[in-house]
């Protein structure tokens, strides 16, 4: 049984202090909303998505529905899966990629593919709940184009991922604009201006998070509870993780490059005060025979010096080789859907 959702909703917007115009308010729809849910072997969760989120949405009949499901490359039988739900439910669209690109091609692909008025990306898992979705429309139809879900609390994670997930915020929001919010990720509902908006963004390398905060628009943000997987097994670990946060940070910021411009100035004068004061011991005392060990850790420090800075060279320059190769985000394999009669 899931823990009972908190009902505090916390509101970000320019019109919040009065500056900005007014809100338009929408009367009613959206006529169709797009669930976009990237899969990378989950039979034993597609199933049970599709119940939960039919069992809620019941309460919403004016809400018509679509699942666009994205088999990014799965090697069990996700696929298999997808496709028998399909068959029997016309709302299901798949679209099969070629292979795995990755959850931000995935995510990506989703968002191309959706042809609601509005759509919200959300992991199969049910670890973002579908009730909050309800919550989502309410403040879309109020005018806001962007409503995302933040978690209210990580009580839940290992005190080491508490920590690291704060680190990472605090130090992009440091070192990048526009600021992430902390504890926000990719579930979220955007109008198809903001949707759009996204399409045109050409990058192949892409941080979903920083792109979502990039874009702008009217926001409000919906505070919930998130609960445990309901199947299945998390496909990040540390690693993966590590270099997510890399790359969100190398995306969105030139910070570290210009880091490094001050850190050789401070240890440029570091190294010229230290030959003053040699020559000026050397002229008092007489000159005596330098010591092994300091010459050894002054170069060896030197050394790992330059070459953290080739490697943050590196990385910016290996994006731009990346990018510079216009290479498209994903390539679908095929896409199945049952044709409506009209």
């Amino acid at each position: 049984m899931q823990a009972e959702l908190p009902t505090r909703i916390a509101v970000t917007t320019p019109s919040n202090d009065g500056s900005g115009p007014p809100l338009m308010r929408r009367d009613r729809g959206p006529e169709l909303l797009s669930l976009v849910i990237p899969v990378f072997n989950e039979t034993e969760s597609v199933n049970l998505f599709v119940e939960t989120v039919t069992r809620v949405f019941i309460t919403a009949p004016e809400i018509a529905l679509e699942f666009v499901f994205v088999n990014d490359g799965s090697t069990d039988g996700t696929l298999q899966v997808l496709l028998a739900l399909q068959a029997r439910d016309s709302r299901v669209r798949v679209v099969d990629l070629s292979r795995n690109f990755g959850k931000e091609a995935a995510l990506t692909a989703g968002i191309d593919e959706a042809r609601g008025e509005v759509v919200v990306p959300i992991d199969v898992d049910l670890q973002d709940p579908p009730e909050v979705v309800l919550r989502m429309v309410d403040l879309w139809r109020s005018g806001y184009e962007v409503v995302v879900g933040r978690r209210a609390s990580r009580d839940a994670d290992s005190f080491a991922k508490r920590v690291s997930a704060h680190g990472f915020y605090a130090l992009h929001n440091w070192m990048a604009a526009p600021r992430l919010p902390e504890n926000v990720g990719d579930f979220r509902l955007m109008d198809r201006c903001v949707v759009q908006a996204l399409q045109q963004i050409p990058e192949s390398r892409r941080f979903m998070k920083g792109l979502f905060a990039w874009v702008g628009f009217r926001t409000a943000i919906v505070d919930y509870a998130r609960p445990e997987r309901a199947a299945g097994r998390s496909k990040f670990n540390g690693w993966k993780l590590w270099n997510f946060a890399l790359e969100g940070i190398t995306s969105f910021s030139t910070t570290p490059l210009r880091v490094w411009t001050y850190l050789g100035l401070g240890v440029s004068a570091l190294s010229f005060a230290f030959a003053a004061f040699v020559v000026v011991r050397a002229l008092i005392l007489g000159i005596d025979v330098p010591g092994y060990a300091s010459l050894i850790v002054a170069v060896t420090f030197l050394g790992g010096l330059q070459l953290t800075g080739i490697g943050i060279l590196g990385e910016y320059l290996g994006r731009t080789y990346l990018e510079s190769k216009r290479r498209p985000i994903y390539l679908i394999r095929e896409r199945y859907e049952r044709k409506v009669e009209s």
